[in-house]
């Protein structure tokens, strides 16, 4: 059942995983979560796989967020469970040790948004609608939109959006920073594919520390932040791929890293 829910390929040191219901545009129901969290705690030690690409099935939706009509037949504990089940997923994706680029190829709403937020890189179709749209349910965003979204976008428009629950297109979410790029549909996966390509020609080891180091630093003052980076670049000096890097420099060659 969890192929059906999420679609896993690796190739290429590329690691794709499709959330698989484009029937209801790819909204979380307990199965799904679920194995979006199984499927990426078994890429967490693969060393085939250097970065990982998060799409939706389909051209309509990234996901929806969740799957209401599941979440109409649930008791009150059965609805904070699910939300401590799809904070602490999002909270894994942000932390996974190594880059996570969301493909947002369509519709990305409440819980769809927040999965893209908790990536390290979004690129959106053109097509790409996005929005934590919670509190029109009189609810809030509670897998992380409030706090990830303005720590990207800035608190004036992060409140502006949540309280309002607006949808925005794909051009105001470049506008405002929440998406890194955008592009016509059919040019979305193959630029994904070339991001992640060019991240995997840099140290996999150099890479999983420099984004511990952002993500961690960015939580503290300066002082303790460029601790935390000192400590990551002496993690790197030891590396095989750092002499390999140094080597391959020196010999006017591609480096070829092991992540050792």
């Amino acid at each position: 059942m969890e192929e059906q829910l999420i679609i896993s390929e690796v190739k290429d040191n590329i690691a794709t995983l499709t959330l698989n219901r484009p029937e209801v545009m790819n909204s979380f129901n307990v199965a799904m979560v679920n194995a979006l969290g199984e499927r990426m705690a078994a890429l967490r030690f693969d060393p085939a796989a250097r970065v990982v690409i998060i799409t939706g099935a389909g051209d309509k939706a990234f996901s929806a967020g969740a799957d209401l009509k599941e979440r109409a037949g649930m008791s009150p504990e059965q609805v904070k469970a699910f939300i401590f089940n799809i904070r602490r997923l999002m909270d894994e994706v942000e932390q996974f040790p190594k880059p996570v680029i969301a493909a947002v190829n369509g519709v990305a709403l409440g819980g769809g948004t927040e999965l893209a937020l908790a990536a390290d890189i979004r690129l959106a179709s053109e097509t790409a609608t996005m929005g934590l749209t919670e509190t029109r349910l009189a609810i809030i965003p509670g897998a992380g939109g409030t706090q990830r979204l303005p720590r990207l976008v800035g608190r004036g428009i992060a409140k502006e959006l949540i309280f309002t629950g607006r949808r925005i297109d794909a051009r105001e979410a470049l506008r405002i920073g929440l998406v890194n790029h955008v592009y016509p549909a059919q040019e979305l996966m193959p630029r994904c594919r070339a991001l992640a390509e060019e991240i995997c020609q840099s140290g996999p080891i150099a890479v999983e520390q420099a984004k511990y180091a952002i993500n961690r630093g960015l939580e503290t003052d300066l002082a303790t932040g460029l601790a935390i980076e000192s400590n990551a670049y002496w993690l790197c000096i030891p590396t095989e791929d750092r002499l390999e890097g140094l080597a391959a420099f020196r010999e006017k060659r591609k480096p070829v890293y092991k992540g050792k």
